[in-house]
């Protein structure tokens, strides 16, 4: 297959990071069809010249190389492996991309199901945010050798400032897992900092530059640390997304026997978020989970919405006699009632036996029911 612009490119899923890596495509310029469940969502695409598609399988007719960037594992099963999916639908010898953080053991199944009809699929999760796609640094994390890749490798330039190759399908979705699992300690120890200056009265912002400066430092204190101090909790990544990105991780360890007690935290907190209020808000949210009443309520998060029973210890409610809901700070206070999360006796989240999977299917995790955790998904 030629490597040139004269190859007809599909991108399905034109959401937050879908519409500017497809905007990169046409700028390098790629003959581009576009699919998304919410049509409003190509607009911009469409005003340059994409071509609109009614279904996925009307986007993959004829494309030589199809792009997909959805929301959960039970989008990219249905896309997919549904009898009118992609596999069907795409042409001999295509090439189908998968730009979606999903499931590995998902991967690998639909790796062997195109190699069945001639046709190459390839996991290649993607990370860099949403400024990542708009300025096309993504990295990107293939399930598959260099090699195997040199057919499509122009295309994934154009979006991309690193790429790298972990040799098998699947094994680019178990190195994106890590990044999130990396990642999660990095929010949570972000948000730790904010509320210990704040409550301890020191320059927050002094703080940050002090913290980020050194060992304590990481990328997502320097880029999300301030917007949180501002009150700025626009989502360059989903909180929701970010979910469900450690329950597959979490999903993942289980089956290998290991535990993360680090991730375990990190979901806890951002289960509770979505369930508050706050699925559609960018990460650094987390730090709500700190505040005072008011300020998360001006955030439009609602405390009363938490089912406390959820993180249960042997039926005993989040194991304080506290009532959720009632003016506290869930992690945040310094002596005054319950601390939620952040306290040092039996907290209700910060331990490793967090059973995210007892009562309904893994939110995120599984490709098999795509229960989706009550917080909603828009491509």
């Amino acid at each position: 297959m030629t490597t040139t612009a004269s190859l007809k490119v599909a991108f399905i899923g034109t959401g937050i990071m879908g519409a500017p890596i497809a905007g990169h495509l046409m700028d390098a310029g790629y003959e581009l069809t576009v699919y998304n469940r919410t049509k409003e969502k190509t607009a911009g695409l469409i005003e340059r010249g994409a071509i609109w598609a009614n279904s996925p399988a009307e986007a993959a007719k004829g494309a030589d190389v199809i792009f997909t960037m959805l929301g959960y594992p039970s989008d990219v099963e249905d896309v997919y492996l549904a009898s009118d999916g992609l596999i069907r639908a795409a042409k001999t010898g295509a090439w189908l991309v998968d730009l979606t953080t999903s499931s590995a053991q998902l991967a690998r199944d639909i790796h062997d199901a195109a190699e069945v009809e001639d046709k190459h699929a390839v996991d290649c999760p993607v990370t860099g945010g949403e400024q990542g796609a708009i300025d096309g640094t993504l990295t990107l994390i293939m399930g598959c050798e260099e090699a195997d890749a040199a057919p499509i490798a122009a295309l994934l330039e154009t979006f991309s400032s690193k790429i790298f190759y972990f040799g098998s399908a699947g094994a680019g979705q178990t190195a994106k897992l890590c990044n999130q699992v990396s990642l999660a300690g990095c929010m949570v120890g972000m948000a730790d900092a904010l509320a210990l200056a704040t409550q301890g009265g020191i320059d927050v912002a002094k703080m940050l530059e002090m913290v980020g400066g050194g060992m304590g430092g990481s990328r997502a204190l320097a880029g999300l640390g301030p917007k949180a101090l501002e009150g700025d909790y626009k989502p360059g990544f989903l909180v929701e997304h970010f979910r469900k990105d450690l329950g597959l991780a979490l999903e993942q360890s289980e089956d290998l026997q290991i535990t993360l007690p680090g991730a375990e935290t990190a979901f806890t907190l951002y289960d509770m978020l979505c369930q508050i209020g706050g699925a559609r808000l960018g990460t650094q949210a987390i730090s709500l989970l700190y505040a005072e009443q008011a300020d998360a309520a001006a955030a439009g998060l609602d405390w009363g919405k938490l089912d406390v029973s959820q993180y249960a210890s042997e039926g005993e409610g989040c194991g304080c006699g506290h009532e959720h809901g009632e003016g506290h700070e869930c992690c945040g206070g310094h002596g005054e009632g319950h601390e939620c999360c952040g306290g040092h006796g039996d907290g209700c989240c910060g331990g490793h036996g967090h059973e995210h999977g007892d009562d309904h299917e893994s939110c995120c995790g599984g490709h098999g029911e795509g229960h989706e955790c009550g917080c909603g998904h828009e491509e």
